[in-house]
């Protein structure tokens, strides 16, 4: 079996290629270990910067992004007894965030891929790449797909990263000292828009889904296990770090899904070796704080599939030559951004009366410099494409 580009995983960096690669006429298959079920209704990400929503709409797999996502305009930073309010429309006007579940763009992705006759496979096993520096291939469960081309968007633990051989990757690395508890609960939403809580027992992010379905987030230990937050303990905490400013009240209701989620950073140098090219969690890791990881992917498949089909086109390399390059400077700018959010919000086992004392005069100048807080603004809604 023969294709012009591998794709390893069918999350959204892996789909969104194969489907803009389809659009230029360049084929695809699209390999998965996880069952169709199961990516569909994996919860991650629910942020999309200005940039992605444009480009899933300008695809054409955004109509039922503009129809059910919740566009914002601003984002609260509760602090302090007091929510401070971060207007986009005022600071980045045109530009805004769209709450849009990740399942959900990957239920629009996988809709577009088979309605075009795509081949995406779910359940295959025993997946290997091989030969990346001249004629690469991968095999799987007994299969052989030869390629021009492969692309890893298998995640952090795929196995695309780790077939590189060794010495030809350096890894950049931080884990942080906590986790964040996420739950899904069916309540509306007590808030019109994002509120980012730092408090001296820890962060606390109210979110949203839909109407009707919110999203939250606790900071918790680093290694907490999920047996140790019923959901009585949940809704007390939540509402002792949220409920912070006069008259907010947290509406609750039935918890339908939680779980806790380490926080680290990462980043490969380079983020291709021969004829692979990796892209979204297979090269890089955010902290979730700065809501980049959904819209990093995005971003590196905007530049593999205009290398991609420029070589095809043509023939010239240039592009794939300095693909990492072109992705690397957008990735650590998102680093920053998550790195930065994530230290001005969270409570730090090992600050002093200092530290905290800092921490609190950052908030202040983020929320009363209009500099600061068009930097905020700018990242946060995503920095233009080049």
């Amino acid at each position: 079996m023969r294709t012009q580009v591998g794709i390893i995983g069918a999350g959204p960096a892996g789909l969104l290629l194969s489907h803009l690669l389809h659009l230029r006429g360049i084929s695809s298959v699209v390999l998965e270990r996880r069952s169709r079920e199961y990516v569909e209704q994996r919860v991650r990400a629910g942020v999309l910067e200005q940039g992605t929503v444009d480009t899933l709409v300008e695809a054409g797999v955004g109509r039922r992004l503009l129809r059910e996502g919740l566009p914002h305009s601003g984002i609260e930073l509760r602090y302090g007894g007091a929510g401070h309010r971060i207007p986009f429309e005022k600071l980045v006007p045109g530009r805004a965030i769209t709450v849009y579940g990740q399942q959900e763009v990957v239920k629009d992705l996988i809709a577009a891929r088979l309605a075009d006759g795509g081949d995406v496979r779910f359940e295959v096993d025993d997946v290997a790449v091989h030969s990346l520096e001249e004629a690469p291939y991968i095999t799987f469960g007994g299969e052989r797909l030869d390629c021009d081309v492969i692309a890893g968007c298998d995640g952090f633990h795929g196995v695309s990263r780790p077939s590189v051989p060794e010495g030809v990757l350096t890894a950049y690395e931080r884990e942080y000292p906590f986790a964040w508890l996420g739950v899904l609960a069916r309540v509306a939403p007590s808030a019109e828009e994002l509120i980012y809580a730092q408090t001296e027992r820890g962060f606390a992010l109210h979110s949203m889904r839909s109407p009707e379905v919110s999203r939250f987030y606790l900071q918790v230990p680093a290694g907490e296990e999920l047996e140790a937050w019923p959901d009585e303990r949940i809704w007390a905490e939540l509402k002792t770090r949220l409920e912070t400013v006069p008259g907010f009240t947290l509406a609750t209701g039935e918890i339908f899904e939680k779980g806790i989620t380490p926080l680290r950073s990462f980043v490969t140098e380079p983020m291709q070796y021969g004829r692979l090219f990796l892209a979204g969690d297979a090269a890089h890791i955010v902290p979730p704080t700065g809501a980049k990881g959904l819209n990093l992917a995005v971003a590196d498949v905007r530049v593999l599939t205009e290398a991609l089909d420029r070589f095809y086109a043509d023939g010239s390399t240039a592009l794939l030559d300095g693909y990492s390059a072109a992705c690397l400077k957008r990735v650590w700018r998102a680093q920053h951004f998550s790195w930065w959010m994530t230290t001005l919000l969270h409570t730090f086992d090992s600050d002093d009366a200092y530290a905290r004392r800092l921490q609190a005069s950052h908030l202040d100048y983020v929320t009363s410099s209009e500099a600061a807080a068009t930097t905020l603004a700018e990242n946060y809604v995503g920095l233009p494409y080049e």
